[in-house]
């Protein structure tokens, strides 16, 4: 009993690392679903793979092989007819599903993402990420030479904020604040939560200038113009006034020079009595650092940025004149951290 135990286990540690080597396989299968709209026509309905090869003028046979590998994946159910049908992991990707998944697997099958992972072990090796090499310039740089990329991974933060901020949004209370500045907010989604807890909030969504006219059109859709201004900027430089500076997943993207710069921006144009909101993926202890440490991987590749621990979040914030007046959990992976001037 001893020995077949232990061959189980054997035969466990395998498979999961044979699930690891080819897991971008299955992310680049996800990217296919996605681009054949396979979790919108299959809502409500079964398909062959010919009706949809039809329906998106793509080759009956490859569209087939797609289809079967996502039975193999949990994406799909198949009869003896060759119908498909949808399952609940499918539906994590269509287009009018609450928190949809459906732009983040976009956004992380980019080129932009893509290409630089081709360097990370020499990222690892030489202790600085390769992305300038992979992609000839720095990784916002690209994206800006690239519009439609830039539109995709705008899109894809906007998906990641509805799946995963609703919770930080809760943990950050708008009672007394008048005006917030979503820094770096792309489409502005962080702040849109907040206005839409806050039926009195004024915001204003400050981004590079080659983003904000997506953001003046996802604030129009949601309604929020009249308490929205959009400006085009640099936050290296200078920010708007406000009580309030909303700072998602900026921070990991940059190295810790660039991070007290931002934050020194933040503290010069805060009004009297205003605060910083921080929201990352706070590392935990090394016995278990959470998902941050896996994410950190991603900035190696992509970026010169870095996940990190409160303890190096709190030292950022000093050397920006600033402190930390608390930090609150999620149910979700990341944390909010609120800092206030010294």
């Amino acid at each position: 009993m001893t020995e077949q135990l232990a061959s189980a286990q054997v035969g466990d540690v395998y498979n999961q690392m044979m699930a690891m080597l080819t897991g971008h396989w299955i992310s680049q299968t996800v990217r296919a679903v996605v681009d054949l709209s396979l979790a919108d026509h299959l809502s409500g309905q079964s398909l062959t793979a010919e009706n949809v090869a039809q329906l998106e003028g793509s080759a009956p046979n490859t569209t087939f092989r797609l289809m079967r590998a996502c039975v193999a994946l949990g994406l799909l159910t198949a009869d003896d007819h060759g119908r498909f049908s949808t399952t609940p992991l499918l539906q994590t990707l269509r287009t009018d599903t609450p928190g949809s998944l459906r732009d983040l697997a976009v956004a992380t099958t980019l080129p932009v993402h893509w290409i630089p992972w081709n360097e990370f072990t020499t990222s690892v090796r030489t202790g600085r990420s390769q992305v300038n090499a992979a992609l000839g310039m720095e990784f916002f740089d690209y994206l800006e030479q690239n519009p439609s990329q830039a539109q995709a991974f705008s899109a894809g933060l906007r998906s990641a904020t509805a799946h995963f901020l609703a919770d930080a949004a809760r943990a950050i209370d708008t009672t007394d604040v008048n005006l917030a500045v979503d820094v770096g907010g792309a489409t502005g989604s962080l702040l849109h939560l907040l206005q839409e807890a806050n039926p009195t909030l004024r915001g204003i969504i400050f981004d590079r200038p080659n983003i904000v006219d997506d953001a003046v059109l996802h604030t129009t859709r949601k309604g929020l113009a009249e308490r929205t201004d959009v400006i085009g900027g640099d936050f290296f430089e200078s920010v708007p006034a406000a009580d309030l500076y909303l700072l998602k997943f900026i921070l990991h993207d940059w190295e810790d020079d660039g991070c007290v710069r931002i934050l020194s921006r933040c503290r010069e144009a805060m009004n009297p009595g205003g605060r910083i909101a921080v929201i990352e993926l706070v590392l935990g202890q090394l016995s278990d650092p959470g998902f941050g440490a896996v994410m950190d991987m991603n900035m190696l590749a992509a970026s010169v940025g870095r996940e990190r621990s409160l303890d190096e979040y709190d030292a950022l914030l000093a050397a920006a004149g600033l402190r930390r007046t608390a930090i609150r959990t999620t149910n979700s992976p990341q944390s909010v951290i609120e800092a206030v001037a010294t």
